[in-house]
């Protein structure tokens, strides 16, 4: 079983690709040293020593892998953020697919406190599932969902901190993808007022629609 994740500070990238060097030149350094059978000057434990020094080396060797172990979701969404795909990922990450790259990311990935690595992946489909479900509907609805929103960028008595919500809505009518008209559309209704009552409860019948289809996706997974 997976043990849980443990929250990790995140080494900007420069700082972990230097470190990543200077331990891989060191390795392969004292790998070299082995190979040709040269004394390392330090030598063997003496006997009368115990255990100790074999000890403290293996708990080193513990600590070092776990800290290391911490960057990779990082470095991955690093990768990520620069343009990567996941097939990009896979043979760095020693995996044969961009299913399991991602898997790995997923897996590795902190999530909610106690959970494992399966469970955030299973989490992540589920809310996957969930969205392609959403989204499916807001596209077979698209037109009243762009006559809604039509109607809320037109109102003239938005308060002022209306603005990015009301950009975003407008962003979102722009695209070819009524899906993207959702959460913007919820993200208006806070700024609706009494004036506004009937568009406010559409918006509200919106939210607890799209509500309903996510958690019917979710119970159907998880039955």
């Amino acid at each position: 079983m997976d043990e849980p994740a443990e929250p990790t500070a995140q080494v900007p990238f420069l700082a972990a690709a230097a470190a990543l060097e200077i331990i891989n030149e060191a390795v392969k350094d004292a790998q070299q040293v082995f190979d040709r059978g040269e004394p390392t000057g330090t030598g063997a434990p003496m006997a009368d020593e115990g255990p100790h020094s074999a000890l403290a080396a293996l708990l080193m060797l513990r600590e070092v892998r776990e800290q290391l172990a911490g960057w990779e979701t990082g470095l991955i969404e690093t990768a990520r953020g620069q343009g990567a795909s996941w097939a990009d990922l896979a043979a760095p990450l020693g995996v044969a697919s961009r299913q399991a790259a991602e898997r790995r990311y997923l897996r590795l990935r902190p999530g909610r406190a106690g959970s494992t690595g399966e469970e955030r992946v299973q989490a992540t489909r589920d809310t996957r599932a969930a969205d392609r479900n959403v989204n499916a509907w807001a596209r077979d609805n698209a037109a009243y969902l762009r006559r809604l929103a039509g109607q809320i960028t037109a109102l003239p008595s938005l308060p002022a901190g209306a603005e990015a919500a009301i950009g975003d809505l407008n962003l979102a009518l722009a695209d070819n993808d009524a899906a993207r008209l959702v959460r913007p559309l919820s993200d208006t209704r806070a700024h609706l007022g009494p004036e506004d009552a009937e568009l406010a409860e559409r918006i509200d019948v919106l939210t607890r629609h799209t509500d309903r289809l996510r958690r019917a996706t979710h119970d159907r997974r998880s039955s």
